[in-house]
């Protein structure tokens, strides 16, 4: 916690905040703060109060930077601190925070020199903006394609981890329900669309209504929420072991180490959940009484197709995850982080609409990247489902979509896909808010 509180105005610095109005501002909320008769006036002891206070915390955090009890902190001291924190800065940018508190020009500071710096005011709240930023980005919208989050060593310990998971799955349940009919409808028009049957949104779901009533729409929605549950967990204890392997010190990964994990995660995670996929894609297509559930589908497929059928379209969808994970990270960080630069100086808390659009814009990006090979695999799927349709491979139905209907071709029931991304974040986002409560945890 001590060091927490010295990184606060490192955090701040390194992205290009303004120290000295943001001391002010701070310096005017603890002023409240300490008052406590609330009468607009703060008394003689309520300052001393607050000296005190702060002279121990300033005190305490210097002994924790100091970390070879030397009685003098450097650079580096500093850098390792935060590189704790999962902040990291270089050794230059250290050493320039360290001259303007260097009295002497040894480039260490001493704990008199550390007290009297004006800046080290604490900057308000600071590490739970950090996490908020890192927990309200637990978004599902059907395509569990995302690198999974990443929690402190307190939420491992007090296991407010497993909470949080329990949130998302939860969220990620109701929201695929609610958008279910957009995602049954994106299914057919990427098996059945073509240019002979220009499906449209309108047209889809009147077919579907008609052919199965309005409890059809849902088909297939069963067990895609109950994939939900194993699919979170294995992804989660791979992405922990591989940081592990990876022989990362740091709490939080880097940007590209994030990439690789949750790219290898993911490939693990969806090859044991793989044949649900195939089932969830088959629910979606069926025609009335075709199947009478999950297990006869399950028990069909294996008589009819072998154990094999249950892994068609698992080399496009494992291809998928590469680009789709990539993309979302780097365009989530660039916007983030062109955020904190551009307007960080007004407000620390970017609020819930930036964390919104920052994840639709990345999501949406990696959506695009990756929705040609999430189409193959659901023509691959699918392929023993459709009448009179041949066993093509990976790339013989990536010439045969492009030479019968184009580059488009690769892209039928992206509108669908796009339409239920505002609703099913925007749910998952409540219901999370609300599972998190239920479950006890502080809402950041």
């Amino acid at each position: 916690i001590s060091i927490i509180k010295c990184g606060h105005f490192l955090i701040l610095l390194k992205h290009n905040l303004d120290i000295v109005s943001l001391f002010k501002y701070n310096f005017s909320k603890t002023m409240k703060t300490e008052e406590k008769e609330h009468d607009g006036q703060l008394d003689f002891e309520e300052f001393v109060h607050y000296l005190q206070d702060h002279e121990k915390d300033l005190k305490l955090v210097f002994k924790s930077l100091d970390r070879k009890i030397a009685g003098q902190v450097n650079a580096n001291d500093i850098v390792n601190s935060l590189r704790d924190l999962g902040v990291h800065i270089s050794l230059q940018q250290a050493e320039r925070v360290l001259q303007s508190m260097d009295k002497n020009g040894t480039m260490t500071i001493d704990c008199n020199e550390w007290k009297k710096y004006p800046t080290l005011q604490p900057a308000e709240n600071i590490p739970e903006i950090i996490l908020y930023w890192k927990h309200s980005t637990i978004f599902d919208v059907g395509e569990n394609m995302m690198v999974p989050d990443e929690f402190t060593s307190e939420e491992h310990m007090t296991g407010m981890w497993w909470r949080h998971l329990v949130a998302g799955g939860g969220a990620g349940a109701v929201s695929r329900t609610c958008t279910a009919p957009l995602d049954r409808l994106k299914v057919l028009m990427q098996v059945h669309g073509s240019h002979g049957n220009n499906m449209c949104i309108m047209s889809g779901l009147t077919q579907m209504i008609k052919e199965g009533g309005m409890h059809s729409l849902w088909r297939g929605n069963g067990i895609n929420i109950i994939k939900i549950a194993p699919e979170t967990a294995l992804k989660f204890m791979a992405y922990e072991q591989i940081k592990r392997l990876m022989g990362s010190s740091r709490e939080t990964l880097g940007i590209t180490e994030r990439f690789l994990a949750g790219s290898l995660a993911g490939v693990i995670a969806q090859s044991a959940i793989y044949p649900m996929e195939v089932l969830k894609t088959r629910l979606a297509l069926r025609k009335t009484g075709q199947y009478k559930g999950i297990s006869d589908c399950a028990k069909q497929i294996l008589k009819g197709e072998g154990v094999s059928a249950f892994y068609k379209g698992y080399i496009p969808n494992m291809l998928g995850i590469i680009p789709y994970a990539g993309i979302d990270l780097a365009v989530y960080e660039t916007l983030k982080n062109t955020w904190l630069q551009r307007y960080g100086t007004e407000s620390a808390d970017p609020g819930v609409f930036v964390l919104l659009a920052c994840g639709t814009v990345s999501s949406t990006c990696g959506q695009l990247a990756s929705y040609p090979l999430a189409l193959v695999r659901t023509r691959m799927q699918a392929q023993a489902a459709v009448e009179g349709a041949s066993q093509v491979s990976m790339t013989g139905l990536f010439k045969q979509i492009m030479k019968t209907e184009g580059p488009t071709g690769l892209y039928r029931g992206l509108t669908p896909n796009f339409l239920k991304v505002i609703p099913a974040v925007s749910i998952s986002y409540v219901v999370y808010e609300h599972i998190k409560t239920t479950l006890g945890v502080q809402s950041r």
